[in-house]
């Protein structure tokens, strides 16, 4: 009679920390490796927002065919709980359809929405509402989006996979998504200003700022900051105290990182951190909302030293630009002009040594940015992703079960069975490696 009792109250008690997940919000660094979360906070001089939740832990992050993920199978693990190849989306490599979180919270009539800083129809969106074989169908994957109405406030670049090609977008269909999307409800929004002017009491947004991705965080100036962008969308999804799901993914942080580029890295970072906050600050008042902050994968191998004991955070802080930004402004060949640049720039000196290496790699922008990095002691090993585990932190009702040692399948499964919403899964599988 004791023991029967005694899990009754433990059912009890689970059913009601179960029952006070109402609300989700997914933030997604796209990239971001511990180093990258570590080396942001070194050079900021503080715990990042993200640093400060109380519960912590790691996630293994492969695909089914390979020990390095690219985004679309990591997407696919973070949104459906499955393992899939690399470049597939919501597709098993046996061609089985998966449904993803969102079409799941759909049919309980939870709200979504999904708030990007890269192209709506890049791979870590398109993991929560859309199924392709390849990642780069991206103009179907923008169909998708509009026809099966998955998610109802979208926000982030990538106009042109909207609208045939004779109003200056990327389709051979013809297809007007933008317009069949004002006939389904939506209101588009494609400024700043008209972002600002959008009322709370709005049902579906279709935001797209960009014909493609937005700009860098570090010279974004007409775009949305990722900040205000979820600023509005909780605003939005949160007006009639019903249930959502929102996904935010601060998709740069892997662009820069690709670059090995330092000064890219930390200021992503920071714009991602800040939109962690606005999360927390909305979860903090209310009590009844999941944040879930991870990656979906390391990008570049990130080391913080790469000798003599040290990272020269004091001459990072000097960093004023991106590889990018000097590369599209300054050529190596007019060697002067270029080693003052670097001076002004970021505060350092480059030697003929250095401007050979630039003028004679095949990616001059990336030699720049490994040099860079190589004179404040800071080292990448790879220019794509790497297979280290990423770092997930949690804040709200049900956060606790976010630590330990994770597989990416086991977030969205863990988050469903916190909000209640129902779906069977086949065993977790290790890759198949070539």
């Amino acid at each position: 009679m004791k023991r029967l009792f005694t899990l009754i109250l433990i059912s009890l008690l689970v059913a009601l920390v179960f029952s006070q997940v109402k609300n989700v919000i997914y933030l997604i660094g796209d990239g971001m490796g511990l180093s990258q979360v570590y080396l942001t906070s070194m050079l900021e001089g503080r715990p990042l927002s993200l640093m400060k939740t109380p519960y912590i832990g790691l996630v293994k992050t492969h695909s089914a065919n390979s020990w390095v993920t690219d985004s679309a199978a990591a997407g696919t693990a973070l949104a459906s709980g499955f393992k899939t190849n690399n470049g597939m989306i919501n597709i098993l490599p046996d061609g089985t359809v998966v449904p993803t979180i969102f079409e799941v919270a759909k049919t309980y009539g939870v709200r979504t929405g999904i708030v990007v800083t890269c192209r709506v129809t890049h791979a870590t969106p398109a993991a929560f509402y859309a199924h392709v074989k390849s990642r780069n169908e991206e103009n179907e994957i923008a169909r998708q989006l509009v026809e099966n109405e998955t998610v109802d406030v979208v926000m982030g670049g990538g106009w042109a996979n909207f609208l045939p090609k004779d109003l200056g977008g990327k389709r051979d269909d013809n297809l007007n998504l933008i317009e069949l999307a004002k006939e389904k409800g939506y209101i588009y929004v494609k400024t700043r200003e008209e972002l600002s002017k959008i009322s709370a009491d709005s049902d579906k947004i279709l935001a797209l700022f960009a014909p493609s991705h937005l700009d860098p965080a570090s010279s974004r100036k007409e775009q949305p900051m990722l900040y205000e962008m979820v600023e509005k969308v909780l605003e939005i999804l949160s007006k009639d105290d019903e249930p959502f799901f929102l996904m935010v993914e601060g998709s740069q942080i892997d662009w820069e990182a690709h670059d090995n580029d330092i000064y890219g890295v930390w200021k992503e970072v920071v714009e991602f951190d800040k939109a962690v906050q606005v999360a927390l600050d909305f979860a903090l008042k209310r009590g009844d909302t999941l944040v879930i902050v991870t990656a979906d994968h390391e990008t570049g191998g990130l080391g913080l030293s790469s000798g003599d004991y040290r990272v020269d955070v004091d001459k990072i802080r000097n960093f004023k630009r991106t590889t990018d930004w000097i590369m599209a402004n300054y050529s190596p060949k007019d060697q002067e002009k270029f080693k003052k640049a670097i001076e002004e720039y970021f505060g350092l000196t480059l030697s003929d040594e250095d401007l050979n290496r630039i003028s004679m790699s095949k990616n001059p922008k990336i030699e720049l940015g490994r040099i860079l990095g190589e004179k404040v002691s800071v080292g990448w090993t790879t220019t794509t992703h790497s297979g280290t585990p990423v770092p997930i932190f949690a804040f709200g009702p049900g956060a606790e079960n976010f630590t330990g040692f994770l597989d990416n399948t086991e977030i969205p499964r863990i988050i469903m069975k916190l909000t209640g919403y129902s779906l069977q899964y086949p065993l977790l599988k290790e890759p198949v490696t070539k």
